[in-house]
């Protein structure tokens, strides 16, 4: 089943590579979507794929890459949209 999942992830998640890490688990899993670093210091993404390919995503997203110090995962859920052709980081 296709889903669609939000994410903000709270903690030391930018300047440690988070955006592009995420890019390549996303990609390796086969998912699409985006990410981007938002001006508070938090990292959103939307991510849409089979739905235990996005929870094994999300539970990626907890830990980040290893310089990263993840605080929170905050993930709402929706149909998929299927309007991503790839994961990207968007600016």
């Amino acid at each position: 089943m296709m889903k669609r999942a939000h994410l903000l992830v709270k903690g030391l998640v930018q300047g440690v590579f988070y955006r592009s890490s995420a890019r390549q688990v996303a990609r390796q899993l086969g998912l699409t979507g985006w990410v981007k670093n938002l001006p508070d210091g938090r990292v959103e993404i939307i991510v849409e794929g089979a739905e235990e390919k996005i929870e094994e995503f999300i539970k990626w997203c907890w830990k980040g890459p290893p310089s990263a110090v993840v605080e929170n995962v905050d993930v709402s859920y929706s149909e998929a949209l299927g309007e991503f052709d790839d994961f990207s980081i968007r600016y």
